[in-house]
């Protein structure tokens, strides 16, 4: 297991491989489809994104509403090939990684591979248990889209497994290999 804190260097990302089990902690982002969209379409106009990219993490995850005396209510991850039609142009601009469950497409490979970033993976259906690693949650754009906002997290150990790493290696292409 492999403790990684935030901000990331990247460094630390070179030295991921696929398979690796990670505990993150620091600050990370969520942000789901529409919020990709208007991300996207802030850059495809040459304005300024709400959230600074550089160097950042997005956990594709739409949270539920927040008990009361809880920092969040459950927040598992999305399925990230929803998000793979805004990922190249997100990773341009600087994102490092991107949290979420499921394959991605092999234009999302290489635009991970060509801009030496990384893509997590973390355990789906199991919101409620994920919750306890955010110890700070509070939202910083598109608050009208309610749970799909833009949400800044503050996580201790939150356990990760690196999906694709920085070269480009698949899980899902290792493991049916294997199989």
């Amino acid at each position: 297991m492999k403790r990684i804190k935030i901000p990331f260097k990247k460094n630390d990302i070179k030295e991921l491989k696929t398979g690796d089990r990670v505990l993150l902690t620091g600050v990370i982002y969520t942000a789901r489809d529409q919020a990709h969209k208007r991300l996207v379409e802030a850059i495809s106009k040459n304005k300024k994104t709400p959230v600074d990219l550089k160097g950042q993490i997005i956990y594709y995850c739409g949270q539920t509403k927040t008990p009361q005396g809880k920092v969040i209510g459950s927040c598992g991850p999305t399925t990230a090939s929803r998000m793979d039609e805004f990922t190249p142009a997100l990773l341009k601009k600087g994102v490092l990684a991107m949290i979420g469950k499921g394959r991605r497409s092999q234009q999302v490979i290489q635009a991970i591979k060509k801009c030496q970033a990384v893509y997590f993976l973390t355990y789906a259906g199991c919101g409620a248990l994920l919750s306890k690693y955010v110890k700070k949650n509070e939202p910083v754009a598109y608050q009208d889209l309610g749970p799909e906002a833009i949400y800044k997290l503050e996580v201790r150990d939150f356990p990760l497994i690196v999906g694709i790493d920085a070269r480009g290696n698949d899980i899902f292409i290792r493991e049916r290999a294997s199989a």
